[in-house]
């Protein structure tokens, strides 16, 4: 998969995109890097410890969280974005569900659009991506959280989200997908996705696995949201064994290593 003037090639190893939220209320890290110097500090120190990818989130997007503007996400995120590209050589990805918003940051400089609503909840998305010819994440969502089937139904909800970034002219080499842990899913519902995720694999794209202290695991370990990190592990490594290339961490040392040692081991047949 081409991200910037990057090729991650699957199946070489598993590839970290860390986590940069440069908003006030985010559920795990809010107001800890809303500022240029502690974002460009965290991001180093990210790339230090094995990310291959800086994601970086201007708005909320937990349960209950507060929509903001569409300036208020830009003026949060594309002076950040700069200031990464400038010092770094490292690809960017914009958390993102606004067209506009996207458009800014990719002009800004970054090479990835990671959408939560999968392409769906802006109708001009997809067309900003393919206009920019920049990779997008295409993350499973959907509005009613009502499943007859449920691998089935996610499965067919992603295959229709694909349909519209090929439409829009997005490049097959240029697409992820996401299988939405935590988004229109019940604990139990998401530990199933998590246990089938050969199945999102299977379709043919790289997957990118985003369960990074999610109350999955901490309503499955009754645990609060920063003593999630070996549980977070744990899904790391079931989501490399199942097929998944790219892992969305907030904590990217124990991440890596921990993936980079279970690489080690599969790769040998």
């Amino acid at each position: 998969m081409i991200i910037g003037n990057r090729n991650f090639e699957t199946g070489n190893r598993p590839y970290i995109m860390g986590i940069l939220n440069v908003t006030p209320d985010s559920f795990s890290d809010g107001g800890n890097y809303n500022d240029t110097e502690k974002a460009l500090k965290h991001t180093k120190q990210m790339i230090e410890e094995g990310a291959d990818i800086i994601d970086v989130g201007g708005e909320s997007t937990r349960p209950g969280h507060t929509p903001i503007s569409v300036q208020e996400e830009i003026e949060r995120t594309c002076f950040i974005i700069e200031a990464i590209k400038e010092n770094y050589n490292i690809p960017v990805s914009i958390d993102t569900y606004k067209h506009e918003v996207a458009e800014a940051a990719i002009l800004a400089g970054a090479d990835l659009v990671n959408d939560i609503w999968g392409l769906t909840y802006d109708d001009m998305m997809a067309e900003i991506v393919a206009k920019h010819n920049v990779s997008v994440c295409i993350m499973h969502n959907r509005e009613n959280p009502r499943y007859d089937n449920l691998m089935n139904d996610v499965v067919s909800d992603l295959e229709a989200m694909l349909d519209i970034a090929k439409k829009a002219g997005i490049s097959e080499d240029k697409i992820m997908l996401d299988p939405g842990i935590g988004f229109a899913k019940n604990t139990e519902e998401n530990l199933i996705v998590m246990n089938n995720l050969e199945r999102i694999a299977s379709m043919g794209y790289p997957v990118l696995l985003g369960t990074s202290r999610k109350s999955m695991i901490g309503n499955t370990l009754n645990l609060p949201v920063d003593e999630r990190e070996e549980g977070t592990i744990a899904t790391s490594i079931v989501g490399l064994m199942k097929g998944c290339t790219f892992f969305r961490v907030h904590d990217v040392k124990a991440n890596y290593r921990a993936l980079k040692m279970a690489y080690e081991i599969i790769k040998r047949k």
